[in-house]
């Protein structure tokens, strides 16, 4: 293994400073921060999050044999190139770790992020995506192997005795690579193109985080902690557009810099101290921006115009500095926004013993946050074609949410959900993924102002279907679905429940979204609520039937009453015509198209931006309203009219120092550029109802193609 694994595990000295600025409080822990780690440690351990002992084992005998596979193949490639025979004794290839496992927080079942560094003369294109590919295909001890040479940063994915592995590999100038080889001296990126950088990069920021850190074991406690509570909390996914494992260890130690004696139940309340008043797009940084001789690009928004439009830049501490986080949107910004919010008000009532660790760690109610879905089903022939199907579409999906945001002009707001579903009951290979849709608040809506996004989708669909590796049977359908629609195989129990009590985490959003609002208007008691909700049917409750998405009425009846609906969302009903149909019988998916057209009050205050001691405010209402189109009849159902928005305050806590303050919240002072993003400072009140109507569109016949369609329509009314 490559000497990039040694621990860093003497602390440095106490003098030393970390990062760009002064740390904001050097004071050391009290008798009852220090009982609150031992009772957060004992938590993460109770829940699951360490490997035990022979797993441990199992993945150190794995890295050591797929060791001993790629210094095999280097010297088998050396022999046929017709090099000396001491050069083929002497030809080395070395194995690094970096991501998860290289920073000591992986849990059980994580995979293994490791990068092969190779001589010169051995390549990635033919060398490493063929010839090691066959060779690894060929032993019993892999499966699942998959290569993914046009990403980013090219890839090869597998799993080795059941332990997943993703393999990188780089090919260094030099014609044989020392065992001891010291990746973070720059002299290995002489001479290499950008792919290898990249290649590259993980393990060289990987160590470069270790190295600035003032404690690494508080360090990894606390991202261990954090990074549970993300993945609970739906804000765990680079892909998606959220944040991947490298950026939540980057804001985790940027803490520790900031709050250099502090332990990890300290250091879990400052980060949601620290990021709720943080003011993106001013970036976190460890250390300063270095600019080397060699060329390689760097993040500069003074430079690069197209740096000056990432919204959460989180910048690593190797050589070239790059942005982790490009892939985070308006959208998802506002929801790890509203996220940071919560956990700094639990954190603040643990503090005050109002709370338990157990609460910072509910999961988020997704499906009772919005009542507006886009539901993305994908399907395939079998489980191997849907696991390279799913891997493609799971990648595009962050554009879907980018193209709304792009052609609604910021107004229609995405959350993407992270987490995929199955339905058991589809006889093909089948996953979901969702996205949570509400109107922009805040904003002013023109009159007759409608949003469409059928051609959004379609050029997505478009796109996707561009799979190069497409096989008949891969296929795509975007729906839209109401709350009360939503699938039952989303739900952990298979049923939709009635509605409980609301865990703390939910009732915070509650308190500052308005949602509660709409139900003041409609009147009548909570338990008349929640048995309407109990006596609901449950779509997709039967299995191998398509789930019910509207009722048909070829006669166009009246076919809902206001005891039929969901109560928590009426306040009028009006008839709409919307066009649905089941798609094929084999494919076992159903998606239903209806076009609404929503008409908003108007807003109390003008839409205002306010920044306060650092500190952004931020809201986001609920808008009720979706369609799509699809061939088929025409069928007539009533839809509620929607009360409240569904807001959360952002920035409430103005106060960043403990009573020990030494300093202020470190921005970068020679970035003088950065600004809050629109999103981000908005204040506006909630509008108090959005009334909803629906009507049918025209220029869909049952001879039209199979295509999912969105309309999104906005009204605004005085």
């Amino acid at each position: 293994m490559g000497s990039s694994d040694q621990e860093f595990s003497t602390p440095p000295p106490a003098s030393r400073q970390y990062g760009i600025t002064k740390p904001i409080s050097t004071a050391g822990p009290t008798e009852t921060d220090l009982k609150r780690t031992i009772e957060l440690e004992e938590f993460l351990v109770d829940v699951g999050l360490h490997e035990s002992n022979e797993e441990a084992t199992k993945r150190e005998e794995v890295l050591g044999e797929i060791d001993k596979i790629v210094k095999s193949w280097v010297k088998q490639l050396t022999r046929q190139r017709g090099y000396s025979d001491q050069m083929v004794e002497e030809a080395n290839a070395v194995i690094f770790t970096f991501g998860s496992y290289r920073l000591g927080v992986h849990g059980p079942g994580a995979d293994i992020d490791t990068l092969c560094v190779g001589p010169s003369y051995v390549n990635r294109e033919e060398d490493f995506f063929i010839i090691l590919h066959d060779i690894l295909a060929e032993k019993e001890e892999v499966s699942e192997l998959q290569p993914v040479p046009d990403a980013h940063v090219p890839v090869m994915k597998f799993k080795f005795h059941g332990i997943s592995i993703d393999l990188l590999y780089a090919s260094i100038s030099r014609l044989v690579v020392p065992q001891d080889l010291d990746i973070s001296h720059g002299s290995v990126l002489y001479d290499i193109d950008e792919a290898t950088v990249r290649s590259l990069n993980g393990c060289r920021v990987a160590d470069q985080i270790l190295r600035l850190v003032p404690n690494i074991e508080n360090f990894r406690t606390a991202l261990r902690c954090l990074k549970f509570w993300a993945k609970r909390r739906g804000v765990y996914s680079n892909v998606t557009g959220f944040l991947g494992g490298v950026n939540w260890a980057l804001l985790v130690a940027r803490v520790c810099q900031l709050y250099p004696n502090a332990v990890p139940s300290m250091l879990v309340s400052r980060f949601f101290r620290v990021y709720t008043q943080w003011r993106w797009p001013n970036p976190v940084m460890l250390c300063a921006i270095e600019e080397d001789e060699l060329g390689f690009p760097v993040w500069d928004p003074r430079k690069n115009p197209r740096d000056r439009t990432h919204h959460m830049p989180i910048i690593t501490p190797a050589y070239p500095c790059m942005n982790s986080s490009y892939n985070v949107s308006t959208s998802t910004l506002r929801v790890m926004m509203e996220q940071f919010q919560i956990g700094n008000k639990i954190c603040e009532d643990i503090e005050l013993n109002k709370a338990g660790w157990g609460a910072l760690f509910e999961p988020y109610l997704f499906f009772e946050t919005y009542k507006n879905y886009l539901q993305v089903d994908i399907v395939a022939v079998d489980a191997e074609d849907l696991r390279l199907w799913k891997g493609w579409v799971e990648s595009r999906l962050r554009q879907l949410t980018l193209k709304i945001e792009r052609d609604t002009y910021g107004m229609l707001q995405c959350h993407p959900y992270p987490n995929e579903y199955e339905d058991p009951s589809k006889q093909c290979s089948h996953c979901a993924f969702f996205m949570g849709l509400q109107r922009k608040q805040g904003v002013k809506i023109q009159e007759g102002q409608q949003f469409d996004i059928r051609g959004t989708v379609d050029e997505f669909r478009h796109e996707v279907n561009m799979y190069m590796f497409w096989k008949p049977g891969m296929e795509l359908y975007v729906s839209h679905v109401r709350r009360k629609q939503i699938p039952c195989y989303v739900f952990p129990e298979g049923y939709k429940r009635p509605r409980p009590a609301r865990p703390i985490c939910q009732q915070l959003v509650d308190r500052t979204s308005g949602e509660d609002i709409g139900e003041e208007c409609e009147g009548g008691s909570s338990e008349r609520r929640l048995k309407r909700k109990a006596d609901a049917d449950c779509s997709g409750a039967r299995p191998n039937k398509p789930e019910k998405r509207a009722s048909i009425s070829p006669s166009h009846e009246k076919l809902a009453t206001t005891d039929q609906q969901d109560h928590e969302e009426v306040i009028f009903n009006d008839s709409v015509d919307v066009r649905a149909n089941s798609l094929k019988e084999s494919m076992a998916v159903e998606g239903t198209n209806d076009c609404v057209e929503a008409s908003c009050g108007n807003d109390k205050d003008e839409n205002a931006r306010k920044l306060t001691n650092g500190s952004s405010f931020l809201e986001c209402g609920e808008a009720s309203a979706g369609d799509l189109f699809c061939n088929s009849e025409m069928i007539k159902v009533d839809l509620e009219q929607f009360a409240g928005s569904n807001c959360t305050i952002v920035g409430g806590s103005q106060e960043l120092l403990d009573d020990d303050k030494q300093g202020t919240i470190p921005g970068t002072e020679h970035l003088k550029n950065g600004s809050a993003q629109n999103g981000v400072a908005d204040v506006s009140e909630p509008n108090l109802a959005l009334g909803v109507a629906l009507e049918a569109r025209g220029g869909v016949t049952a001879d039209a193609p199979q295509k999912p369609a969105l309309r999104w329509s906005l009204t605004s009314t005085a």
